[in-house]
This record gives C-alpha cells, sequence and structure tokens, in this order.
C-alpha cells in the first residue's frame, strides 16, 4: 500500500512538471534558431534543425521548431525539470557575456521572496549532501574542470549551462555545527533566469554532481 502510494505520488509530480515543460516546447519556435545559437552559445545544426545544450558538462539535443529535449543519443528521458530548464534557457537568454563577478541570491531582483525556497533546495540540500560526501564532491568537479576557489572550506566555480557560471563554497559541519553552504552566481545569470528558476537551480545540478562523483 506505501509503495503504491508512493509511486502515484511520483506519477502526479512528473505530470506537473511536464505542463510547463510542454508550454515551453510551444513557445520555442517563435524565436529565430541564428538569433537563439548566438545569444545562447548553444550550437545549431541547419541539417538536423537542433541545438546542442551543454548542462553540468553533458550534451542534449533540442529539435527546432518541435522543441523535443532528449539526450544527446537522441533518446527521450522524463526529467522535466531539466528539460524546462534548457527550454528557458534558449527562450531567455539576452546574449550577455559572463563576467567573472558574483552575485548572492538575494541581489537578483525577487531574491528575497523566494530565498526561503532557495535556502531549502539549493543550499541546505548542497550542504548536507555533500557534508558526507566530500570526496564524490571532488571527483565531480575535476570532471567538470571547475576552477578551484579560495572561500570556504573548499569552493568551486563551474559552468552549469553554456555561458552560465555558478561558484558553490561547503563549509564541512562537525560534532559542534552543521554544514552550511553558499551559491553564488555570475552577474550574467539574472540576464537568462528569474529568481524562481534560480531556486529550483538545485534540481538541476545537485543530482548531476552526485551522479558524476559515482564515476
Amino acid at each position: 500500500m506505501e509503495n503504491t502510494l508512493r509511486d502515484e505520488v511520483a506519477i502526479e509530480e512528473k505530470r506537473k512538471d511536464k505542463i510547463p515543460y510542454d508550454h515551453y516546447k510551444a513557445l520555442l519556435k517563435d524565436n529565430d534558431p541564428q538569433v537563439v545559437s548566438k545569444k545562447t552559445t548553444c550550437p545549431y545544426n541547419q541539417e538536423t534543425h537542433a541545438f546542442t545544450v551543454t548542462v553540468m558538462g553533458s550534451p542534449y539535443m533540442v529539435t527546432y521548431p518541435q522543441g523535443d529535449v532528449t539526450d544527446s543519443a537522441g533518446e527521450d528521458f522524463d526529467n522535466y525539470k531539466l528539460k524546462t530548464m534548457i527550454l528557458r534557457y534558449l527562450i531567455n537568454a539576452k546574449g550577455a557575456a559572463a563576467t567573472g563577478e558574483n552575485i548572492s541570491y538575494r541581489d537578483v531582483s525577487g531574491g528575497n521572496a523566494y530565498f526561503a525556497c532557495f535556502e531549502g533546495r539549493c543550499l541546505k540540500r548542497f550542504a548536507f549532501t555533500f557534508n558526507y560526501n566530500v570526496d564524490g564532491l571532488k571527483k565531480a568537479m575535476g570532471i567538470l574542470d571547475a576552477e578551484p576557489q579560495t572561500i570556504g572550506d573548499m569552493s568551486w566555480r563551474f559552468e552549469v549551462i553554456n555561458n552560465m557560471f555558478m561558484t558553490v563554497i561547503l563549509w564541512v559541519g562537525d560534532d559542534e555545527f552543521p554544514p552550511e553552504a553558499q551559491i553564488l552566481f555570475d552577474a550574467n545569470f539574472p540576464t537568462a533566469f528569474s529568481a524562481e528558476d534560480m531556486a529550483v537551480m538545485g534540481d538541476i545540478f545537485i543530482p548531476a554532481l552526485k551522479e558524476l562523483g559515482k564515476k
């Protein structure tokens, strides 16, 4: 009974996640693919009519004008949060180059309103996930060719999606103090993603780091 209920909840969550994905699929066709490619730095193949978008080091294909997001082999997958983020980036990116300057989440318009969500889904989740898997985190950052930073006990700057960089900082916990984390964004991040997008970014990059750490 418990397993059945859990499966039903998972199916309902997938259904809800698919709604925004279908919405943005329908919007992609309203954008010129060459302009999209220039603004996002995501290559567009005129022969296959598809963009190549790289997220956390892995390439994904997006067909134009259909907006179907698949893996690099053209196979479908059901991570609709990731698919939606990819489409929103293609549609919303303004072409701002990475600056190398960091901003905090509260610096973003709307950041105060969504901070509780950001704190739970990004900061605390990152801290407690990798406080007990430091070796996996280091391995993942090596695979991403992330740039080590000098903040906290350990920190790295890495590319989340084409031309969009994030810096993660971890203070390892002990018997007296819980682990803490900070996540900073390149100053160009808000030109492509809203505060609401950024608040759930942990749903994208944290599972990806966990998987990379297992390789």
